[in-house]
């Protein structure tokens, strides 16, 4: 036990010692909880539509007006000319163009019915899926609306209507911030702690010092432990250090215990601390250790759930993300920070991570090469 404790003396006056632990610690985090929430942005605005009118009636100007009052569309364009539209579509100044046909009111008011023409810019599939929808639900909200106002009330028919009320669990108001911050806040842990533990072994062979450390007595498991606990506790700072910065900054409280979120924390730190010491007795220097975390950061942070739903994921990418350990802590801050959950219901997600760094650990401990 003797030779653990001054192991972790030593890499603690080590931590402390390093002129970026500040920035790496609290300058870094802070900054991106506060400009990636902003960026991560899922409301689409702003979206340019060209209106192409050749009826210049009062429903295709009511219409527009309802179109552009929304607050979702900008006016890119308003013509008589289909190919002034088009090239504005072409030009990428136009993500969508509407087109009223000539004589689209009376024979509105004459047959009953009228079909307008929507063209759509697919290059962009998620904004062009969520402004049409936007669009599609501004038109049919209009038309029952004008069939009030054409049609007369005794040809109204009398047929029961199904009255459709909606209510929105755990994010009312359907806030992004609410949905991302926790999810951003797992990558910055992840970032920190295991960017820091993977240069650990490598800063050590490169002054060195690993070599000190290999003809002394200590263990294997016990200079894994000694590399691993400090990280923990920097880990822990940067967790609490992250959670005020979402209450300050965003106003999230997190409706589930704060215990269980540190609960899960260390089981957490245990798996993606053990990654990086894996990567780190794979690696001879703080470059190809640094090129190694970056290329999986970026895995784990696509395959993740983090930017897109897990859901949606094609069958074998929500396999291989289920062997992320940072895929459940997502999953598990969502959980406890929007829903409340509680201990009982992330069991399996602890036994999951749980088995993740055993696995991880133990392979790092078997991988590093100590020679007396």
């Amino acid at each position: 036990m003797r030779p653990l404790l001054f192991l972790l003396q030593k890499e603690f006056r080590q931590i402390f010692r390093d002129r970026g632990f500040i920035g790496r610690l609290f300058i870094a985090p802070a900054i991106q909880l506060i400009l990636l929430p902003m960026a991560a942005n899922f409301t689409i605005k702003n979206v340019n539509i060209a209106i192409v009118d050749h009826d210049h009636s009062s429903v295709s100007a009511k219409l527009s007006n309802k179109i552009l009052s929304s607050g979702y569309f900008k006016l890119a364009g308003y013509t008589d000319f289909k190919s002034k539209a088009d090239a504005l579509i072409e030009n990428d100044k136009a993500d969508i163009v509407l087109e009223f046909p000539q004589g689209f009111e009376r024979n509105l008011i004459r047959d009953g019915n009228q079909k307008i023409a929507i063209q759509v810019n697919a290059i962009n599939g998620v904004k062009a899926s969520v402004g049409f929808g936007y669009l599609n639900g501004i038109i049919l909200d209009y038309n029952n609306a004008i069939r009030l106002e054409l049609i007369q009330p005794e040809r109204v028919s009398q047929q029961p209507v199904i009255d459709v009320v909606s209510s929105f669990w755990y994010n009312p108001a359907l806030t992004y911030y609410i949905f991302m911050i926790p999810g951003i806040l797992v990558s910055l842990v992840t970032g920190v702690a295991g960017l820091s533990a993977a240069f650990n072994i490598v800063k050590e062979k490169e002054i060195g010092t690993i070599e000190q450390i290999n003809v002394t007595p200590i263990k294997k498991y016990q200079f894994i432990l000694g590399k691993l606990l400090p990280f923990v506790v920097m880990g822990i700072v940067v967790f609490t250090f992250s959670l005020l910065i979402a209450w300050i900054g965003y106003g999230i409280v997190s409706i589930g215990s704060l215990i269980t979120l540190y609960i899960f924390l260390i089981v957490f730190m245990f798996a993606i601390l053990g990654f990086g010491l894996l990567v780190s007795t794979y690696s001879e220097t703080q470059q190809q250790a640094n090129s190694l975390m970056v290329l999986f950061m970026m895995v784990f942070n696509m395959m993740s759930g983090l930017f897109t739903p897990f859901e949606s994921m094609p069958k074998w990418a929500q396999i291989v993300g289920h062997l992320f350990p940072v895929s459940h802590f997502i999953e598990v801050m969502r959980m406890v920070v929007i829903k409340g959950s509680n201990l009982h219901d992330i069991r399996m997600q602890i036994l999951y991570v749980f088995m993740i760094g055993v696995v991880l650990n133990t392979w790092a401990i078997i991988n590093y090469k100590k020679t007396a």
